[in-house]
């Protein structure tokens, strides 16, 4: 007999399928690279976040190894119990050293990262003011503080700053964006919105999960692409997961924010500590990233001649300077079927679809790493430019 609940559950089931918004993992064999095998089939990858090519490194995964066999698999307990080896608190001085901060807090993941921040700062008493395509785990964390929760247009600082203006003195105050989008790759604008909180004695928290390692000259990301201090943004969080090409996140600010987090956020005490070994190898693949620049030049390069590409082909993009180049399509059923034949054609780049982003701007999301070639770029926007005049029509015709 079903319950009302699974009954409510396959309707909303059918009703994925049925509008092109159906979501299924799938099974990579072997490393991250441009060159995968995914679900037993061979493919010229586009859609990982590991953009400087460190996945897969094999000084990363040395210095991982080495770790396995001093500390184990398992930290076995969260970081304030015994779970903080000293691999772990290397890796803290370290990040707080490329970041420019005074401290840095380890994280097991980005949303728990950004879950404990806003938790440990706010409170119902105080208001967030967040991007409104800001990433779902900034946006559920607002809500899970329990605070007043403002929204501004989509990188617009002034309308960010016009509702701060709003806010009474009563209420403490923080502005929370992503540093780089990640549905549109562009860049949030950031002095703008550091001077808005400056002026009403805000904070401003960034979360640059997409530019740490990318952005700036040594790889510091969107606050030193755009020359902010430290005390511009107080409050930094990065994950690890992307550029550096391991797994996990951290936060980086004054040590009194560190301290207040030990102490108050909620999903770094009672977390377990990520594995000791994933620590060792990120103090390897931040040092580098750091040290070898010649990955982020290539990329530039890669980006500026896949939208180069795309604008000869007709294509929407945006103006991004990041590894991510969306395309937009419109509706999530064309974006599925360009999606599909590029797989057809060993060319794997995800169609993103409502309600991970608004509606009629379903799209092709491109990642490209500093591992892809020249040659693999131009295959890539020769089979767009193949595929796209069929995949309009059949679209046309299914209206």
């Amino acid at each position: 007999m079903r319950t009302p609940i699974e009954q409510r559950l396959r309707e909303r089931l059918t009703a994925a399928r049925a509008s092109g918004r159906w979501r299924a993992p799938r099974t990579l064999e072997g490393m991250q690279s441009p060159e995968q095998v995914i679900d037993g089939r061979p493919v010229l990858a586009f859609c990982s976040n590991d953009y400087l090519g460190l996945a897969a490194d094999p000084r990363v995964t040395t210095v991982a190894r080495a770790a396995l066999e001093r500390y184990g698999m398992g930290a076995g307990a969260a970081h304030l119990v015994n779970g903080h080896t000293r691999a772990h608190a290397e890796l803290e001085a370290d990040l707080a050293e490329f970041t420019g901060r005074e401290r840095a807090l380890l994280f097991s993941t980005g949303y728990m990262a950004n879950l404990g921040v806003l938790q440990a700062l706010m409170g119902r008493h105080d208001t967030v003011l967040e991007d409104r395509l800001n990433h779902a785990s900034l946006l559920d964390a607002s809500r899970l503080a329990g605070c007043r929760i403002r929204r501004y247009r989509h990188g617009d600082a002034e309308h960010a700053a016009a509702l701060l203006e709003d806010v009474g003195p009563e209420r403490q105050s923080l502005i929370v964006t992503d540093g780089v989008f990640s549905m549109d790759g562009d860049l949030a604008p950031l002095p703008a919105l550091a001077a808005a909180a400056r002026r009403r004695g805000a904070w401003l928290m960034v979360d640059d999960a997409h530019g740490l390692g990318v952005l700036g000259e040594g790889g510091g990301g969107s606050c030193e692409h755009f020359r902010l201090s430290p005390s511009e943004t107080p409050v930094l969080m990065g994950t690890l997961g992307k550029a550096f090409g391991t797994a996990g996140a951290f936060v980086a600010g004054s040590q009194t924010l560190i301290e207040s987090l030990i102490q108050f956020s909620r999903t770094y005490i009672y977390t377990t500590a990520m594995p000791a070994a994933i620590a060792a190898a990120t103090r390897e693949s931040l040092a580098i990233a750091e040290r070898e620049s010649w990955r982020r030049n290539h990329l530039q390069n890669l980006i500026g001649r896949l939208r180069k590409g795309l604008s000869e082909l007709g294509l929407l993009h945006t103006g991004s300077v990041a590894p991510i180049q969306p395309v937009v399509l419109g509706a999530s059923g064309m974006a599925t079927a360009m999606a599909d034949a590029l797989l057809e054609r060993g060319l794997l780049v995800p169609a993103i679809r409502p309600p991970t982003v608004p509606e009629g701007t379903a799209r092709l999301r491109i990642t490209l790493s500093a591992a892809h070639t020249e040659t693999q770029v131009d295959r890539l926007l020769g089979t767009i430019d193949h595929l796209l005049p069929r995949i309009r029509g059949a679209c046309a015709q299914a209206v």
